[in-house]
């Protein structure tokens, strides 16, 4: 019975945390809630802008898939909803199906919603939440920061006022310079001015606040407020002075009611149309959710479950599809404002998703006057915390390689668009690792005088002996880079020194493959045609157990050294051994 409580717990993490809920954590719920609201709604309503989607499309997605998560979902203060980087991409791979601003092209980003739900949903409940871990963090960084770039350039059609387009950074700064003339002051007055506000409001209006006297929770409130301030505030002025008719574009009439029941396409060409994007999507807003959810639950000694939040990202995005949402994910920022304000559970974002649901139901005829121009500084503002060109040179001084796959990864999404260039960026994490695991570090050793420890000949003053080769293997032996190991010993042994043993010391050896066993069995034969023995020591012992289920430790011309100090005392000249035992004693007394 506590078994099966377990399991349901496991896979329904709200019937853990609901245990211990109490009025102090509903308290501490609500308030979260209420700050998160704030920030949300014209969050949403911006990022549906940026997808090319109607307005409420924003606010039906922060509403069902945030119950959803607060019941699947293990982290207790991961805000999810649309984000900058997922709405691009529903942008991007919509795009190649249908136009903006029509039926058909909302009908297919709520099908790409479903797909990368099920997506999500089949990669938890097989525990293939580990894939994600082919997507390095440069490649990650690279990504975002290009993603950032691209998204604040998009927005600067709506910040003057004109009609521009384009999925590549050229493409949008050429058509942004084609229609520069067509520029309205009037937007290009509201777009600059809000923006400037949204800026000082980030870091000078909580100061400010404290200085007059403000406890610090309302001073944080009041500061989370500052773009519904600067929505409310453009809208009112848009209305009173008629700026509509004198060409500021305007959100336009929202419609007023609960999300509807919507379900997605099961066409299928249109499955595998945006299937590659889904995944993309998925993996994409996976690894960003995750590394938020981690970040934020080590600071209160919690634990996340990965393959249990793909689960809850997945449901997230199926309640997306089935109430007229689009891809959603964990957002960074108002996954930290959750935090900071104290949310102790997912109940947090249920809350929240009251307070949305009562924006769709009674605020939308207020927003038919909001500027386009306000959302797009909202999104602006927002996603320029994202651009950290600082990881180009980070990652120039640490590695060349990582360098390179950072810069391939923003060029090419800069240049070719965000599918291609996250495409890229994936493909070139495997070929990285890859790489990187082919040459293995090979480091010939030798005994640190008056010690048991071995350390590289080219690094330290040790002790060798000419008979005796020991080569330190510094990775797990698999096929990429079986064949190296092998030229490598072959190379080594064909000089002048009476070499009569090879010692593989094997302690950062994790694992041997097959085609790795057919090549220490190779290394084996010829070493032995050249009238040289083969040895190991420092074996793991999950590794020494798939040894001695073959053939190899019975032909292998040496033995097997429980650590690298024993196989020199086997094999070296006595005076040696004798000579490290003086020093020892030296040390000790």
């Amino acid at each position: 019975m506590l078994l099966k409580r377990a399991m349901l717990e496991r896979h329904l993490p709200i019937l853990e945390w609901s245990k211990t809920y109490d009025k102090d954590t509903l308290t501490s719920d609500l308030v979260a809630a209420v700050i998160v609201t704030i920030m949300l709604i014209p969050q949403s309503l911006a990022y549906a802008l940026l997808a090319g989607l109607p307005a409420e499309m924003g606010l039906y997605a922060s509403i069902l898939p945030l119950v959803a998560y607060g019941i699947f979902g293990t982290s207790r203060a991961l805000a999810v909803g649309p984000v900058a980087v997922v709405s691009l991409m529903t942008a991007a791979a919509v795009g190649n199906l249908a136009l903006q601003g029509t039926a058909e092209y909302a009908a297919a980003a709520i099908t790409l919603a479903f797909i990368s739900g099920v997506i999500l949903m089949a990669l938890g409940l097989f525990r293939l939440g580990f894939l994600a871990n082919f997507l390095s963090h440069p490649v990650i960084a690279g990504f975002i920061t290009a993603s950032g770039i691209l998204i604040a350039t998009s927005q600067l059609k709506h910040i003057f006022g004109i009609d521009a387009h384009g999925h590549t950074l050229i493409d949008l700064v050429i058509s942004l310079f084609e229609n520069q003339h067509l520029t309205n002051p009037i937007t290009l007055f509201i777009g600059l001015t809000t923006t400037g506000f949204l800026f000082w409001v980030r870091k000078g209006l909580k100061p400010l606040l404290l200085g007059f006297g403000l406890k610090p929770r309302m001073a944080d409130i009041l500061a989370k407020a500052g773009p519904v301030a600067a929505v409310f505030v453009t809208t009112l002025v848009t209305w009173v002075f008629g700026l509509d008719d004198k060409g500021v574009k305007v959100v336009g009439e929202v419609p007023m009611g609960l999300p509807p029941l919507t379900l997605p396409s099961f066409s299928a060409d249109i499955w595998s149309s945006l299937f590659v994007s889904a995944l993309l999507i998925s993996v994409i807003g996976f690894v960003e959710s995750v590394s938020v959810a981690q970040t934020l639950a080590a600071k209160r000694r919690q634990r996340i479950n990965p393959d249990q939040e793909l689960v809850g990202l997945g449901a997230s995005n199926i309640a997306a599809a089935v109430s007229g949402g689009y891809p959603v994910t964990g957002g960074f920022s108002r996954s930290v404002v959750n935090f900071d304000a104290g949310a102790e559970t997912p109940a947090a974002g249920a809350f929240t998703a009251v307070g949305i649901l009562f924006a769709a139901l009674l605020l939308t005829p207020l927003l038919y006057f909001l500027p386009k121009a306000t959302l797009a500084a909202t999104i602006i503002v927002a996603v320029l915390s994202l651009v950290d060109l600082s990881i180009l040179t980070r990652s120039w001084k640490y590695s060349k390689v990582d360098f390179a796959a950072v810069a391939a990864t923003i060029f090419l999404t800069l240049g070719l668009g965000v599918e291609i260039g996250v495409s890229v960026g994936v493909g070139l994490s495997v070929l990285l690792f890859l790489y990187k695991t082919s040459r293995p570090h090979v480091a010939e050793v030798g005994l640190v005088p008056g010690t048991q420890h071995f350390r590289n000949i080219l690094r330290h003053d040790v002790q060798t002996n000419p008979n005796v080769l020991t080569l330190r293997v510094d990775e797990s032996l698999y096929f990429a880079n079986a064949r190296f190991l092998e030229d490598y010993v072959y190379d080594r042994i064909a000089c002048d020194e009476p070499i009569k043993h090879v010692v593989l010391q094997c302690s950062a050896v994790n694992e041997i493959d097959m085609s790795a066993l057919e090549s220490l069995e190779a290394i084996n034969h010829r070493l032995h045609d050249a009238g040289i023995k083969l040895h190991l020591s420092e074996v793991k012992g999950p590794v020494m157990d798939r040894l001695k289920r073959s053939h190899f430790l019975d032909e292998m011309t040496g033995e097997v050294f429980l650590s690298q100090y024993d196989a020199l005392v086997a094999l070296t000249r006595p005076g040696l051994v004798d000579d490290v035992a003086h020093e020892d004693k030296n040390a000790a007394e």
